[in-house]
């Protein structure tokens, strides 16, 4: 099958790609002391500046939001200037980067948090299992609910974490609001049991995505901002009664917006934990919603070359985000181009560790 429809340049927002393979925001777990991106996640980014638009990995906004360890953030001068080099290398390769902004929110541990005090969230609902500390695997603690009067310092870090990432030298930044973070336990009922005008409805649940994504836009012209949503997601026990409906109004309210994207995760990339989740009773999220979404929308999850192509030549996805294929093959572009083998990935290495199985994957 021909795969001519990914090589062909892409309007994303303020910024032209000059092709549609995407590298999507891939926690890896790398960062060095105080959360700081060092020159190893320079290298490891500018190996991958070929792709069409790199969405670096999950970044904190402030200090709370971190639930994983070695996660970088974008909060501090010292953090601030280390993705100052990123994006230089980035840039120099002739690459084009944005910057994920996060808040794991109850997705945490209190020996993440200043002070140890407990993680927050929309309410006080647990998460089952386990989640990787400093310390090793340990039960997730039961969230203390935001206070209303919290709600507007929220917002405002993302609004923050947006204005550091311009200084660091991004080309723009994406909201994540998928995976079952902070801005996802807002938007689903199983996370959200607020009675105030933050819960309830549909319209409260959205109400601090909606706010934080006009706070973003307003620090960033909107068309350097794109938005991350997972509809069908599963990921870190988040989930919604009625998820069609849910996102069906949220797109409908960002629509208006004029951001640059909106990058939605395929029900077969729910995230489980397995790397072959898959929610067979889950239509396609991207043919689902792209009739309500005007701009440049992006898919991923569980991608070939082939099927991606075939997404953009039908419509339904007007670019593909890879992930695992991204790691082990840096130069994917130019393999999907010569139709050339893929080096696998190995998943022991993903999350954690040095150069192995980070910046050591072979270029043809």
């Amino acid at each position: 099958m021909s795969t001519s429809h990914l090589f062909e340049p892409l309007r994303i927002g303020a910024v032209e790609a000059r092709n549609r393979i995407l590298l999507a925001p891939l926690t890896r777990m790398r960062a060095g002391p105080g959360n700081v991106p060092g020159p190893m996640n320079a290298t490891y980014y500018r190996q991958r500046a070929s792709a069409g638009l790199i969405v670096a990995e999950a970044t904190q906004v402030v200090p709370e939001g971190q639930g994983y360890p070695n996660t970088p953030g974008i909060h501090s001068p010292q953090q601030i200037e280390g993705w100052r080099r990123v994006t230089d290398a980035v840039h120099a390769a002739g690459g084009l980067i944005f910057l994920q902004l996060w808040h794991v929110g109850r997705v945490s541990h209190s020996s993440f948090q200043p002070g140890r005090v407990l993680p927050v969230s929309a309410s006080a609902v647990r998460i089952e299992g386990r989640l990787l500390t400093a310390a090793g695997p340990t039960e997730y603690e039961t969230p203390r609910a935001l206070e209303q009067k919290e709600l507007a310092g929220i917002v405002d870090g993302y609004r923050r974490g947006a204005e550091n990432a311009r200084a660091a030298g991004f080309d723009g930044v994406e909201v994540h609001g998928a995976n079952g973070y902070l801005l996802e336990q807002f938007l689903n009922d199983q996370t959200n049991h607020r009675t105030d005008a933050w819960g309830g409805s549909i319209v409260n649940r959205s109400r601090l995505l909606i706010e934080t994504m006009r706070a973003v836009c307003d620090t960033w012209s909107a068309d350097r901002v794109g938005v991350r949503l997972s509809p069908w997601g599963i990921a870190n026990d988040c989930t919604d009664s009625d998820p069609v409906k849910l996102h069906a109004h949220v797109i409908g309210r960002l629509a208006p917006m004029g951001l640059a994207y909106l990058h939605l995760i395929e029900p077969r990339a729910a995230g489980t934990g397995r790397s072959d989740a898959l929610r067979e009773d889950a239509p396609s999220a991207s043919g689902t919603f792209r009739k309500i979404w005007p701009g440049a929308l992006i898919a991923a999850g569980g991608f070939t070359a082939d099927s991606a192509d075939a997404a953009i030549a039908a419509g339904t996805a007007d670019a593909v985000a890879f992930g695992r294929w991204f790691i082990s093959n840096p130069d994917l572009p130019a393999r999907f181009r010569r139709g050339a083998e893929l080096t696998p990935y190995n998943r022991k290495t993903f999350y954690g560790g040095a150069e192995a199985g980070y910046t050591d994957y072979p270029t043809l």
